[in-house]
């Protein structure tokens, strides 16, 4: 169930922030709330662990990794996204299960009138992957972003050879749409990217729904 602010109910910022949740799953249980400037040394631990797990899909930024994901460097992170969301361009979400942090997942690029449309990134630490986390979050994210945010499309760009981010996107109903050559500079080079979408019309039911009766989630 969604717990709206006032501002998000008046409109004014729509979607966020926003408190989704829970779901059970073999991880354990997943909610999804906006991301905190206290999450610093949980988020700087994570990546400074999974850098092996985490890098070789993400976008290079200058200077090397572990200068990149140190606890100094989240509040900047966090300020750059609390603004984006406080106007409406995203929604920088936090991931948290058994109460804990444990990866963000994050819709962005949010255009309203005409396209209605946004993407969606999501990353997890490995000590919670494989076990349904990262679909129910993104899940009950998508939920959100196709009711009270009302848009209509939602597009995701993954490396042809991360199959484990692969298979989140085949469960939740995404179409491969085509191949974007060359289109991230990951670890030093161009990559070629998979262009997946989801759109209004694809959804019957909720993707919650969708988990449910696929018993892949339970509601605690």
């Amino acid at each position: 169930m969604a717990h709206l602010s006032d501002s998000t109910r008046l409109g004014r910022h729509p979607g966020w922030p926003v408190e989704l949740g829970p779901l059970r799953t073999r991880a354990g249980l997943v909610e999804v709330r906006p991301i905190r400037l206290r999450d610093g040394a949980a988020w700087a631990a994570i990546r400074a662990r999974d850098e092996r797990h985490l890098a070789p899909w993400e976008p290079d930024s200058p200077g090397l990794w572990a200068h990149r994901n140190t606890v100094a460097e989240w509040p900047a992170r966090w300020s750059a996204l609390r603004a984006v969301g406080r106007r409406g361009q995203a929604l920088p979400l936090a991931v948290t299960v058994d109460g804990a942090f444990a990866g963000q997942v994050m819709v962005g690029n949010v255009v309203r009138d005409p396209l209605w449309s946004a993407y969606v990134g999501y990353w997890l630490g490995s000590h919670v992957t494989g076990g349904g986390a990262t679909t129910a979050a993104v899940a009950m994210v998508l939920d959100h972003c196709f009711g009270p945010v009302r848009l209509h499309r939602i597009e995701a760009t993954v490396r042809p050879e991360n199959t484990a981010s692969r298979r989140v996107l085949v469960k939740l109903g995404f179409r491969e749409e085509g191949l974007f050559r060359r289109y991230l500079n990951v670890e030093g080079s161009w990559r070629d990217h998979l262009c997946y979408a989801l759109t209004t019309e694809d959804l019957p039911e909720s993707l919650v729904v969708r988990l449910l009766n696929a018993g892949l989630a339970e509601r605690p």
